[in-house]
Order: C-alpha cells, then structure tokens, then sequence
C-alpha cells in the first residue's frame, strides 16, 4: 500500500526543527501536518518558511477558541481562521484543517463556514473539514460534527474536502453502539482528502492518541480500507523535548503493518 505519512508538529514546536529535516531527509515522512497554535503566526513563521518541506496546516480547535458551532465565537473564529490561512499562504500548503465544532450545532457550523468562504476567510480548494468523537474530554460535552451524515452535510452545503480521523470515527461509533469498521466504511465513502491515524482503545469512548503498538487497534485492518496515495498524518504523542525518535519508532511499526 502507497501512502504519503506525515509528522504531526504544533507552530510553536521549533525544539524539532533539526529533527525534522533530518527524518525527511531520511525518507521517513513525506509532509509536516502544522498546528497553528493562536498568535503565533509572527513569532515562528520563518521557522517553518526556511525548511523545504511539504506542509498541511491544522487551524486551531475549540481547546484553543475556535468553535464554528457558537454564534458567540464567530468573531474570534474569524481572527483565528485568518491566523491559520496566513500560515497556509506562505508555506504554499494543499489543505488546511478545521474541526466542526463543540457544544453547538451543525447548521451553525454550515453557516459560520458559508460566511467565512464569502468574506474569503478560507477558501473551498483548501480547506477540508474533520469529523470528531461523539464526546468531547471535557464534561461529556458533545462533539459536533461525529457522524457521516453531519460531515456530508456539511461539505455537501460548501464544496469543502473532509479529513477522517480514524480514531474520532471509533469513538463515535462505540458511543452511538455502531461497529466501527461498519462506520469507518460510511466515512470512507465521502472520499477523504487526508487521514489522521493514531493507536487507541478500540472498545472507548473519548479521543485519547496512543503511540503506535501502545492501543488495540486493528492497524492492519484499518490501512486495508484507506485509499492508495493519501496523506496519512500520524497523530502521536511526542514524550521528548529534543527528539522525535518516538515517531520513528511509530513509523516503523506502520510500515512493518503496512
């Protein structure tokens, strides 16, 4: 199976620059996934410019104030949309990456989305959105946009693409008693632009990102059904401030299953 892997970094992860050209060097991934941590756009831009590296941009997520599901965040959404664009802008990126949102509504992230296309916040070329856990890891709060039904809904409305978090869609499966491969399939069916993959408890409820071999996911199983060719970002934890042998090792597990 051909796939393109890329490491998981946040903006402010400069701690990993060296090891990240080298592993890319090496072959070891072909793409930088990028988390635009809020307000760090100034700061660290010319980090990430310098390298010569492919890159996705992940905007920030409701645990850093971008929730497209509230009308009362609409206006810091935009700030932080804008934030993440000027990333993508300048690091010539493919996709950048928006979760639907928490504790609200998937006709409020339709329309938060609609309106950010029309004042040209984010553009529908780029921008793909992620489907989520039914619960969120903080106070059982629901997660919008956990089904294939809201995240069709949703790009069906606004021409965007859809990343599927394989990890988000077990979750959700297990919380609404629906197997997970039966639902992975539905996902699979809006044809993903980007997968995100990490190992887990198959049996849970809430989102945790294990390192590869740490969980009980069926990897092998789970690789059959993506499509040839995508991008892949492995979402794993990063337990040293100076190295990302941890994701070495997790690659090399992917690639011994693969």
């Amino acid at each position: 199976m051909n796939f393109n892997f890329g490491l998981k970094l946040w903006s402010t992860n400069k701690n990993y620059v060296n090891e990240a050209i080298r592993l890319y060097d090496e072959g070891i991934y072909q793409y930088i996934e990028l988390f635009a941590v809020p307000n760090s756009y100034k700061e660290f831009i010319k980090v990430w410019k310098d390298l010569k590296i492919p890159y996705i941009i992940h905007a920030a997520h409701s645990m850093k104030g971008l929730n497209l599901a509230k009308r009362s965040f609409y206006e810091n959404n935009i700030i932080l949309a804008q934030e993440a664009f000027k990333f993508a802008d300048d690091l010539d990126v493919k996709f950048v990456i928006f979760h639907p949102g928490l504790d609200g509504d998937i006709q409020e992230t339709l329309y938060q989305l609609n309106k950010l296309i029309d004042q040209k916040v984010i553009d529908t070329k780029r921008t793909v959105i992620e489907n989520k856990p039914y619960f969120a890891i903080i106070d059982n709060l629901i997660c919008v946009g956990n089904s294939p039904e809201e995240i069709e809904f949703v790009i069906k409305n606004t021409g965007l693409g859809f990343c599927l978090d394989i990890g988000h869609a077990i979750y959700s499966a297990n919380a609404k008693g629906i197997d997970p491969f039966d639902f992975l399939r539905q996902f699979n069916k809006l044809v993903p632009k980007i997968y995100h993959v990490a190992d887990g408890d198959f049996n849970g409820l809430y989102d945790e990102h294990k390192n590869i071999g740490d969980g009980d996911f069926k990897l092998n199983k789970i690789l059959s059904l993506l499509y040839q060719n995508s991008f892949i970002t492995i979402e794993t934890p990063k337990k040293f401030k100076d190295s990302l042998r941890d994701f070495v090792e997790d690659m090399n597990f992917i690639k011994k299953i693969n």
